[in-house]
């Protein structure tokens, strides 16, 4: 089950935001998440006890973004496995939780690997669950370590593709610290920019149907004292119009083999407006969201959402008649067309920033060169 304890209103935090984390109080292991769905009106936090309530936690978006999809994953397997449930079925309806993120499935898989491997040389379950808990551990580290060189390599892309500096950088959806075990991905590249004094703007998109732009990424910005502008989605071609945008930059929740990029619904036209005015258009992403076994952006099954995220909104305090718990802005039985994400081919990006560098031109042998290096250095 799932205990909220909601925050003191003084803020504590640092700027990284903790987004989860593993706790051992003296009645057991827990996976404690940052309830995103309450964000920025108050930080309020899961206390996962067991792997179903982290399933809904990852259903209902309290955690999302890929790559902390993916360490959440590993600890719900370590989680499973600590306190004695089915592991095996635990890391299938983790997994599950959310077709479109692959790194959700890249991270399950990766701790229950750990814990089949020990548990067959030892046959101690206690042994198999400590395995598990290393390994996502290691994840959750090696995600901060990717964090950081994607932000290098992307800075160092933006620099070189706009040499004259005072970037305006417009984004989509949320790709910060609440999505990461670092700083993040595309708002990362963005921060490190921010912080070597060349980032003129931040263009946020409010990103429908769940404003995550408006909610998370203009809450990070803010907390991080960047020169931010919120817009909604339909705003954008205006902005490109006069031109007010300098570089596109986003995250990805998978990219296909011959580099489609599938992300946060509203990013493929991002990229045809970009193209159409000569926009640089950049997705930046750890390597783990390459899915080699997905061929094409066709491949990609991507989500649908419940209509009432688009025929209802919700704010606190606020009496409620909609099905979904919100206040509906459509008539009573609207039908909603409510994809969480869309796809983005391979031609349209000018270039995939990830920890092990940079893919431009976007190919099918270029991405798979890349994740062959990163094999190789993962070994090594």
């Amino acid at each position: 089950m799932a205990d909220q304890d909601a925050r003191s209103g003084e803020d504590r935090r640092p700027t990284g935001i903790p987004v989860l984390r593993w706790e051992e109080p003296p009645e057991g292991p827990v996976l404690v998440l940052l309830d995103q769905t309450r964000l920025p009106a108050e930080e309020v936090e899961l206390v996962c006890t067991d792997p179903a309530a982290l399933v809904e936690a990852i259903r209902s978006l309290a955690v999302r973004g890929a790559p902390v999809l993916g360490i959440a994953g590993a600890y719900g397997v370590a989680l499973a496995a600590v306190r004695g449930f089915e592991v095996e079925e635990a890391a299938a309806a983790l997994a599950g939780a959310r077709p479109t993120a692959v790194n959700l499935a890249v991270g399950v898989g990766r701790a229950r690997a750990a814990y089949q491997d020990a548990l067959a040389r030892t046959g101690d379950t206690r042994q198999a669950a400590a395995a598990a808990l290393s390994a996502a551990r290691a994840l959750h580290r090696e995600d901060a370590e990717a964090s950081a060189r994607m932000a290098a390599h992307g800075l160092a892309l933006l620099d070189e593709l706009l040499p004259a500096g005072g970037h305006r950088v417009l984004t989509h959806c949320n790709t910060g610290s609440l999505v990461s075990g670092g700083e993040g991905t595309a708002f990362a590249v963005a921060l490190a920019a921010h912080r070597s004094g060349r980032l003129r703007r931040l263009w946020v998109d409010e990103t429908r149907p769940l404003l995550q732009g408006a909610r998370l990424t203009a809450y990070e910005a803010a907390r991080n004292d960047m020169a931010y502008t919120l817009l909604t989605d339909n705003a954008a071609g205006s902005l490109f119009a006069a031109g007010e945008v300098d570089a596109v930059l986003i995250g990805a929740d998978r990219i296909a083999a011959d580099g489609s990029v599938a992300n946060k619904v509203g990013s493929y036209p991002l990229a045809v407006l970009a193209r159409y005015h000569h926009v640089p258009f950049i997705v930046v992403a750890p390597v783990t969201t390459v899915d080699p076994d997905t061929p094409d952006g066709a491949s990609i099954e991507v989500e649908q959402r419940p209509g009432y995220e688009v025929t209802e909104v919700t704010a606190p305090q606020v009496p409620v008649a909609g099905a979904g718990g919100g206040i509906p802005v459509a008539p009573l039985g609207t039908q909603a067309y409510n994809p969480a994400f869309d796809v983005t081919p391979p031609e349209l990006v000018t270039a995939i920033v990830t920890e092990e560098g940079v893919v431009s031109p976007v190919t099918a042998e270029a991405l798979a060169a890349l994740c062959a290096r990163s094999r190789q250095v993962t070994i090594s």
